[in-house]
């Protein structure tokens, strides 16, 4: 029994597997093997040199895609007091206090990313469990934790994305859609490599990044020459 179907086989044709593309190429090339009668999402990956088991070592943050993400983000915004008006005004998709924390422990999520202010953070805390697990915790370091509510949910619906090193050491992140250009798809992803490349922690010795690969929906992976 194969493992992946038809189309796959068929697209996985196109690829030279022991090629390393320049990112504009396996931009390009992303967006010819998609075979999914979607709008797929593009996502790269990095491979590092990182043991996420010591903190400094740990990579994690937030940024804003030149292109954005192509998704839309539904904000929720917890928060209480004058601030429920501001983050209404900021474009908030939903705005709450106590009364969100409560839908939130009954099992409701229809939301993507949550933005708090930190007089909040002591009872959105005791929903580490919930939110933990599905990465919907706020935390400072990505801006999701902030009073400055209008620049926070205006980043996220330019296409703010997070990245995190994984317990393996990767990184994996949306770049946007196979509807993009293959050139914004490769300054999407320069603009990660990039900050990502600043990162590097100050322990890690000899390569940083091992591989990077891109890949969209389904479709199968194209490594990409991350050495230029």
């Amino acid at each position: 029994m194969p493992k992946h179907g038809k189309k796959y086989a068929e697209a996985a044709k196109l690829i030279d597997k022991t090629k390393l593309y320049p990112i504009l190429e396996a931009a390009e090339l992303v967006k010819k093997v998609s075979y999914a009668k979607f709008d797929a999402s593009v996502e790269t990956s990095f491979r590092l040199n990182v043991d996420p088991r010591h903190a400094d070592e740990q990579i994690r943050g937030a940024m804003v895609l030149p292109h954005g993400t192509g998704r839309t983000q539904r904000v929720l915004v917890i928060t209480q007091g004058p601030k429920e008006q501001e983050a209404k005004d900021a474009g908030a998709d939903m705005v709450g206090g106590a009364d969100m924390l409560e839908k939130i422990k009954g099992g409701w999520f229809d939301f993507d990313v949550i933005v708090a202010t930190p007089d909040m953070m002591g009872q959105l805390g005791r929903l580490g469990k919930l939110l933990g697990p599905k990465g919907l915790m706020p935390n400072p370091k990505t801006g999701t934790v902030t009073m400055d509510l209008k620049k926070a949910v205006d980043e996220i619906k330019k296409g703010k994305v997070t990245y995190r090193t994984d317990k393996e050491g990767n990184i994996a992140c949306m770049i946007g859609k196979t509807s993009f250009t293959a050139e914004q798809l490769a300054e999407n992803w320069q603009a990660l490599y990039d900050v990502i490349l600043k990162a590097r922690p100050a322990a890690v010795k000899g390569q940083y990044i091992k591989n990077v690969v891109l890949s969209a929906s389904m479709a199968p992976s194209i490594k990409v020459d991350h050495a230029v």
